[in-house]
């Protein structure tokens, strides 16, 4: 299952402002960059119903593995998790949410990783 589209981050200036100034925070295999919401950066102006929320993006690196296939399964699943736990959640604030894997991942099991994932969500606030 994917992340659904109002779920979604896109666009340049959005991953860029993400990077330059969002807090961080790692685990073992996994970084997560978290950011307030700034609207005016997306692509599409969203409807006044959609603007609140938490936008997520997955990035995994070709460090990860050369294999699209193995990088695209591992995606998918963060992606269901995501979608799972944050579907029906009602945020307090909206925010900007990329996690990025790092090499070690690939060696890591699937459920580890998922765990680090909510570890680290916990550790930003993002859930309870």
């Amino acid at each position: 299952m994917v992340l659904p589209k109002s779920m979604r981050l896109k666009g340049y200036k959005c991953f860029e402002h993400l990077y330059r100034d969002g807090s961080r925070f790692h685990s073992q295999s996994i970084t997560i960059r978290v950011i307030e919401a700034k609207s005016n950066l997306l692509k599409h102006q969203p409807k006044s119903s959609q603007t609140s929320g938490y936008k997520f993006a997955v990035a995994i690196s070709s460090k990860v593995s050369k294999r699209a296939v193995h990088r695209n399964k591992i995606r998918r699943k963060i992606h269901d998790h995501l979608s799972l736990r944050f579907r029906l959640k009602r945020p307090k604030a909206n925010s900007w949410v990329l996690i990025s894997l790092k090499p070690q991942a690939l060696c890591r099991d699937s459920s580890i990783l998922l765990e680090e994932c909510d570890f680290l969500l916990r550790k930003s606030g993002l859930i309870s």
